[in-house]
């Protein structure tokens, strides 16, 4: 859960820039005003930094907690089945977020369902044999512990 807080914070940097290019260019002048088209391209911007970063092995986040995503063979993911764990990986956070829209709910409603279904989420991970989040049971996909190397530290 820390490697996925300290994700979500790097995430901010990665989406800031192009948000504000897209602000510019659309000339918004209200957070309301071509939000379509803005998650849209957050959407793709995410995509394409866990794409890239998958295929490598790792984002930094994972590097910094020893965990690597790797196809159920243990080889790394090819693009399209990176592309497939990130749409499945929206499971976190598309049916509370799907069910919420029709309703006018306070902000501390919306966190309550949010974070509700986020650990209902994390929980049913208990019941898989190997203890896998369902996106990466679905995706063909784990994560392991790859620590590192202390023979080859500096003395």
């Amino acid at each position: 859960m820390a490697c996925w807080l300290y994700e979500g914070t790097l995430l901010f940097g990665v989406v800031v820039l192009p948000g504000l290019i897209f602000g510019i260019v659309t000339n918004t002048r209200h957070a309301m005003d071509n939000r379509h088209g803005l998650q849209a391209l957050v959407f793709g911007v995410l995509a394409l930094y866990f794409i890239y970063f998958w295929c490598k092995g790792q984002t930094l986040p994972m590097k910094t907690w020893h965990i690597r995503v790797v196809d159920r063979r243990g080889q790394p993911l090819r693009w399209p089945r990176a592309l497939l764990r990130y749409v499945l990986a929206w499971a976190w956070f598309l049916p509370p977020l799907a069910v919420m829209a029709p309703f006018k709910l306070t902000g501390g409603e919306v966190a309550v369902l949010l974070l509700g279904w986020v650990a209902v989420w994390a929980l049913l991970s208990r019941f898989h044999a190997r203890q896998q989040f369902w996106h990466d049971v679905l995706a063909g996909t784990r994560l392991i512990d790859v620590q590192p190397d202390v023979s080859r530290r500096r003395a």
